[in-house]
């Protein structure tokens, strides 16, 4: 295992796909930051806090840029073999294959903590340029927990995206697909029925912004029983597929 997340991890090394995932990672800190600059231009008097701007940006991160970017990413790494045609080689070794998924989902679940880490980073950095108001210890500390408690739910609901990579073995339906997601936070976020949605249920529990007639137990349900039966379908669906 240890070996096949170090082979991973080389072959990253070596890949475009990392420096594209940054820069990509980095879009909602810079939108957020030109969003309140406007902001600023209109109404000099207002200030901007820490706060609000960590909070925004994850509602950003969490709602339309992770689940387009890590389903990119999760695309990537999963049909890498196949478009390069070495699966069927790297199996000969031999090599589990259910080794070989947890291997890259290792790898996945690092590769959206770094990328989150750096949103969270580049906020602060431009909340400081911009000098932003309010920033404390209690203020930093609360916006990482909740960076990162939101990487890693939408880590756990990578699996349909992953499932989705194995059926088709194309960049494409997985990239519709994660697009179709986004869509579907877009359209219930305002709404009641978002701790129901995984997607946007992500937002809800790192936020704690529960609803009385749908206790936390309904959102963690959801991103749970989507993310096991996600993985359970990929293992199955991988370990009985014949690759030619």
């Amino acid at each position: 295992m240890v070996d096949l997340v170090y082979t991973e991890l080389l072959k990253l090394k070596r890949a475009k796909m990392f420096l594209v995932s940054v820069i990509g990672a980095s879009a909602a800190p810079i939108m957020m930051y030109l969003a309140y600059l406007n902001m600023k231009s209109k109404t000099p008097d207002e200030p901007i806090s820490f706060e609000l701007s960590f909070y925004n940006t994850n509602l950003n991160v969490l709602l339309l840029i992770g689940p387009l970017l890590y389903g990119v990413i999760t695309a990537y790494l999963f049909n890498r073999e196949y478009a390069e045609d070495t699966l069927k080689n790297l199996l000969t070794i031999p090599v589990s294959r259910t080794n070989l998924i947890i291997s890259k989902l290792i790898l996945l679940l690092g590769w959206i903590l770094v990328l989150t880490l750096e949103a969270w980073g580049l906020t602060l950095l431009l909340g400081i340029i911009g000098g932003f108001e309010g920033l404390s210890a209690a203020i930093l500390i609360q916006s990482l927990k909740e960076y990162l408690i939101g990487a890693v739910l939408l880590f756990l609901l990578s699996t349909p995206t992953m499932l989705t990579t194995f059926l088709y073995k194309n960049y494409v339906p997985t990239i519709i697909f994660t697009a179709v997601i986004t869509l579907g936070n877009v359209s219930v976020i305002n709404s009641d029925f978002k701790p129901l949605y995984p997607w946007s249920a992500v937002h809800v529990i790192t936020i704690n912004g529960y609803l009385p007639q749908y206790p936390p137990l309904y959102s963690f349900l959801a991103i749970g029983i989507t993310s096991i039966v996600g993985l359970i379908a990929t293992i199955v669906y991988f370990k009985k597929v014949d690759i030619k």
